[in-house]
């Protein structure tokens, strides 16, 4: 008679699910309800259960709930397309903004905005053109029978600096036009509305769903093309369809969010360390963590130090560029 195991995993995984669900729900309530103005938690209960239209209501409706909604779905979908990119390259610091597809989508996000201005709500789908052109001439510099990860990043790295390159070329032509450019490519969700929810909604939905179902394919390539192969997998398919998902994930949220950096790297190394290496558990738990990293960020970088408000792009490499430099160490190391 064949013998039922359980994974040994399977509770601590379920107690870190809970526990990432309950602080980002603490993160959520926590961003709505400090600021320059407090609020208590009746006041956000009645704008759900009794709408007054008073003015907690307007503080609460139209400028914080948005605004932590904004920066719940970036952090999503950063996470994702960080968890993605790291599976389907097998490079751990593989991230939409280390090696160009960010800088690529945020180019093109930036020129929509300057230069026709009238079609900002083409910007999520410009920034996902951008983004896989990016993403294609990384591939094509870094292949030598197969993606080179030392190549990937080096070419990441200078693409990157040649997209900067065009953004600020782009603002000193356009010095007029440039302000809102300036504090977007910051990072950051000073001002983010419902429009900005609507913006980038569409394109989480498809993301999210794409990637939670993607979990099979990315295992099987941690296993290696040869067996990949084996199970039934067309790696090379599998892999362009998942750049490409990874691709519109970080494009939506630079879209919203400016050049937001770190959080694609962060979360999954963290994510990993706490549910291991099977996509099935880390994919859902990387998008708990990342959204409620990006809404406690922000939620500090506006409180700290107010009445200045502090772009949570600025905050988020202070704590980014260590982190980087620790797995830079720990690889030069093994």
């Amino acid at each position: 008679m064949r013998e039922l195991t359980t994974d040994p995993r399977a509770g601590r995984r379920t107690a870190i699910s809970i526990s990432g669900l309950a602080a980002l729900v603490a993160a959520l309530l926590i961003g709505i309800r400090v600021g320059a103005v407090p609020v208590s938690m009746g006041d956000i209960w009645h704008v759900f259960s009794a709408p007054a239209g008073n003015e907690a209501y307007q503080i609460i409706y139209n400028i914080r709930v948005p605004r932590v909604l904004t920066g719940a779905l970036t952090g999503i979908n950063l996470a994702l397309a960080g968890c993605i990119l790291q599976g389907v390259l097998r490079n751990p610091l593989a991230d939409p903004g280390i090696i160009g597809v960010s800088a690529g989508a945020g180019l093109a996000a930036m020129a929509v905005m300057i230069l026709w201005p009238g079609l900002t709500a083409l910007v999520p789908a410009v920034a996902f053109a951008g983004a896989l052109m990016a993403a294609g001439i990384v591939f094509m510099l870094s292949w030598d029978r197969g993606v080179q990860p030392l190549r990937l990043i080096l070419a990441g790295v200078a693409l990157a600096a040649f997209f900067g390159g065009g953004m600020s070329g782009l603002m000193v032509f356009h010095s007029d036009k440039v302000q809102g450019a300036v504090n977007w490519l910051a990072g950051g969700f000073q001002g983010r509305s419902w429009d900005h929810v609507s913006m980038i909604l569409p394109y989480s939905c498809i993301g999210i769903v794409g990637a939670l179902l993607s979990y099979r394919y990315l295992n099987a390539l941690q296993l290696g093309d040869d067996i990949a192969k084996g199970l039934g997998i067309k790696v090379e398919t599998a892999r362009f369809s998942l750049v490409a998902l990874a691709a519109l994930l970080a494009a939506s949220a630079v879209s919203v969010a400016g050049l937001l950096g770190f959080v694609g790297l962060i979360i999954p190394h963290i994510t990993r360390m706490l549910v291991g290496s099977d996509f099935e558990y880390l994919l859902p738990c990387a998008a708990v963590l990342g959204a409620t990293l990006v809404v406690a960020a922000d939620t500090v970088a506006r409180t700290v130090f107010s009445p200045v408000e502090v772009p949570v792009g600025i905050f988020m490499a202070f704590l980014g560029a260590p982190f980087f430099i620790f797995l830079l160490q720990r690889g030069m190391r093994r």
